[in-house]
């Protein structure tokens, strides 16, 4: 993760930071949001995690509050690691054996694509904004995501997240103006939307968080904010 600038390990680094205009934007009113950054104003220099690409309005606001952003586009790195995985498949003949076993089993795609994503200390977080980007994992994915989330998530933490409540007819990002608005993004497809989860799918899902919020839009877009 990203954080003012400085790797995971401490090595300088520029973040890769979107600019302030785009070409098509739709405002929407958060009130997920609203209750996010209150629960974590009175965090010291709230660490928060952003799940899309980081923009530089969204930047913005978690400094002025004295908060630390930092950002892993975990989408775009499904997407990448998808491809690699291909391109890998096309190289290899089937049946190839590896470091002399008899027999190959990898492990899932899952496991596999999490041995390098998400990897931040346990409790090292004190906020994630996820979006709405659980809709577009399959089914086999979303539970060890949210698993993984939870665990770097600090006790006390916050987790916001969107869910639509039916299929996405297109592909957006997400970007903060103000404490109760955000910016839906027009974006070229990553992925297509896969799922519709219903409220008890999405509770049993932060079944172990300690509590939740969902508030509904007009636009057919459920907020949800998971306290740890």
């Amino acid at each position: 993760m990203r954080v003012n600038g400085a790797a995971p390990g401490g090595t300088p680094s520029k973040p890769t930071v979107m600019p302030v205009s785009a070409p098509t934007s739709n405002l929407r009113t958060a009130n997920a949001l609203k209750e996010f950054v209150w629960l974590l104003g009175d965090v010291p220099q709230a660490r928060i995690l952003d799940l899309g690409p980081i923009w530089q309005s969204t930047v913005n606001f978690f400094a002025e509050k004295g908060f630390r952003i930092g950002s892993e586009d975990l989408l775009r790195g499904w997407k990448e690691f998808l491809s690699v995985e291909e391109e890998s498949l096309r190289s290899h003949p089937v049946g190839i054996v590896e470091n002399g076993a008899d027999e190959v089993v990898p492990p899932s795609l899952a496991e596999r694509f999490l041995e390098s994503a998400l990897r931040y200390p346990d409790e090292s977080v004190h906020g994630i904004l996820a979006w709405d980007l659980l809709d577009y994992f399959d089914a086999g994915m979303v539970p060890r995501i949210t698993e993984r989330l939870f665990r770097i998530l600090r006790p006390g933490g916050a987790m916001l997240a969107l869910f639509h409540s039916r299929p996405a007819g297109s592909f957006h990002r997400y970007r903060i103006v103000d404490h109760q608005t955000v910016e839906q993004l027009s974006a070229p497809t990553l992925a297509v939307h896969a799922h519709v989860f219903q409220n008890r799918e999405i509770l049993d899902l932060f079944g172990e968080f300690r509590s939740s919020k969902t508030f509904v839009g007009r636009d057919q877009i459920r907020e949800a904010l998971f306290l740890k």
